[in-house]
């Protein structure tokens, strides 16, 4: 999806060329930077937390986050009962299904391909836009780009040295999480966009929901949870991160960086992810990066980028798919 332009909390976000690179780029690696990390957050998480229970505790961390985000700036959680229905599926494909798919991944791959393969959501999001929620039109420029990202699939997983075991089905799960988001951006556009009710305040009502579906699945499939007292400080403190940060205090960076840059600026922190989470896994985890991911990577972000137009954009202001910015951040705070 490319999200070129909009408003939040009925403030307008700005294209113009007068606010500095400097004034926001900060803020725009800083967001890369906790977004990126998010996925050796959770492959600390999964080694003494079950994956739904580090699900719920990052949803609960990010929830108080955001309540108290609400309470300081004196907003108020939407009172729109239709929103409230449509957020219960927003909140399951887009918080409690991905979030607890990439646990279970990463308990069998690194987190280098989980970050990879969380950077191929927009090629299975842009189809389902255009085939099943008719919010987006086909082109040819978008065929291309979607085939070209495939192609960059198939070399991720390395298809000519064979697939199966423990590691393709920890990629599938990661596949399967990139699968729910593609589902979940455009039925938001459908459904959830041009609601009353801030960005901030929307967000949290999702986590609110997904916090109560994850309080009746996780004691069901994953028992009872652990003791907070047997679980090693790392593990508390990325929890901590993943919610408090990944949610809370990214959720406000990306609203600067959306009001000074633009919501397509915000957006093009997708191409910073994978490369920051590989970083992170290889420099932190000591994990092993094969030639093939990373190479794979670089082609599933040039067919993202020809699929959204990017090229094109940087030479129009004007885009034939505009989202809203406040759709991006209510996605991107539970990404």
């Amino acid at each position: 999806m490319s999200y070129p332009s909009g408003r939040v909390s009925r403030v307008e976000t700005r294209t113009a060329p007068d606010i500095p690179v400097r004034a926001w780029l900060p803020g725009f690696l800083a967001l890369a930077a906790i977004w990126g990390t998010s996925f050796l957050f959770i492959k600390v998480g999964v080694r003494e937390l079950p994956p739904l229970w580090l699900t719920f505790a990052r949803v609960a961390a990010g929830a108080v986050t955001l309540l108290v985000i609400l309470a300081l700036t004196r907003d108020r959680l939407p009172r729109d009962g239709r929103l409230w229905a449509h957020l219960i599926v927003v909140a399951a494909l887009g918080v409690t299904m991905p979030f607890t798919f990439f646990g279970y991944g990463e308990q069998r791959v690194s987190s280098v391909l989980a970050g990879i393969w969380n950077a191929a959501t927009p090629l299975v999001a842009l189809p389902l836009a255009v085939l099943v929620f008719r919010t987006e039109s086909f082109t040819r420029r978008r065929a291309a780009g979607i085939a070209i990202g495939f192609a960059g699939v198939l070399v991720v997983l390395g298809v000519w040295r064979g697939v199966g075991g423990t590691e393709l089905t920890g990629q599938l799960l990661c596949f399967a999480a990139a699968m729910c988001y593609a589902v979940a951006i455009p039925y938001q556009k459908k459904f959830v966009a041009g609601r009353t009710g801030s960005g901030v305040s929307i967000a949290a009502a999702q986590l609110l929901v997904a916090l109560a579906q994850l309080a009746v699945v996780a004691p069901l499939i994953a028992g009872a949870p652990p003791r907070p007292a047997a679980l090693s400080a790392d593990v508390v403190l990325c929890v901590l991160a993943l919610g408090a940060l990944g949610t809370g205090l990214a959720f406000v960076l990306n609203f600067r960086v959306i009001r000074m840059a633009g919501a397509s600026t915000s957006a093009s922190v997708t191409y910073l992810m994978p490369v920051v989470a590989t970083v992170v896994g290889v420099s932190v985890l000591g994990e092993h990066v094969r030639w093939h991911q990373p190479v794979g990577a670089l082609i599933v972000l040039a067919g993202v980028a020809i699929s959204q137009g990017v090229l094109s954009r940087r030479k129009s202001a004007t885009s034939a798919d505009p989202v809203t910015a406040r759709e991006v951040m209510a996605t991107r705070s539970s990404a």
